[in-house]
């Protein structure tokens, strides 16, 4: 039942997110985020392990974001505090991902090669249906969804790798 939950929350706070920085109003997703996190950590059996995914989560998000960002190739409507960073909502989103990956995204992680594949198509698919809902413009839409597979490819293994050693909910 949890898994469900989580998938749920997950929706909301992505559409918390992405809607709430298109229209004006970033702060809405973090928000909505840190109650889900606060809910998700208090449901954990070890919320240290799990806080530290989620935080981890979140600079590997920071990081690649930004240097989408800075490349030129993506740009976001608002929640920036600097210049050429990613804007804090799209951290926070990647810290509201990393709660799936110890729930619902569980089962990929003996599955490597599913995972990439999976972050290559569902990466940038995500990041199209946030350009629709004006969360995110493309610059250079080809160079950008490009990145976004390729990155996502990477990310999405490496983040189930992770979440193996830093299981805070250890398989509930």
């Amino acid at each position: 039942m949890y898994t469900i939950i989580t998938i749920a929350a997950f929706q909301v706070g992505w559409f918390a997110c992405v809607l709430g920085a298109a229209n004006g109003a970033p702060l809405l997703g973090p928000i909505v985020v840190a109650a889900i996190v606060w809910i998700h950590l208090r449901q954990s059996v070890r919320p240290s392990l799990e806080a530290t995914l989620i935080l981890s989560a979140g600079v590997l998000g920071a990081a690649w974001d930004s240097a989408l960002v800075a490349a030129g190739w993506i740009v976001y409507p608002s929640g920036a505090v600097f210049a050429n960073l990613a804007p804090y909502w799209i951290v926070a989103m990647w810290m509201l991902f990393a709660t799936t990956l110890n729930v619902s995204l569980r089962w990929l992680r003996a599955r490597p090669v599913l995972a990439a594949a999976l972050g290559g198509v569902a990466g940038p698919l995500a990041f199209y249906g946030g350009a629709k809902l004006g969360g995110v413009t493309f610059v250079d839409p080809r160079a950008a969804l490009t990145a976004l597979g390729v990155g996502w490819a990477l990310m999405l293994p490496l983040l189930t790798a992770v979440s193996c050693r830093l299981d805070g909910m250890l398989g509930t």
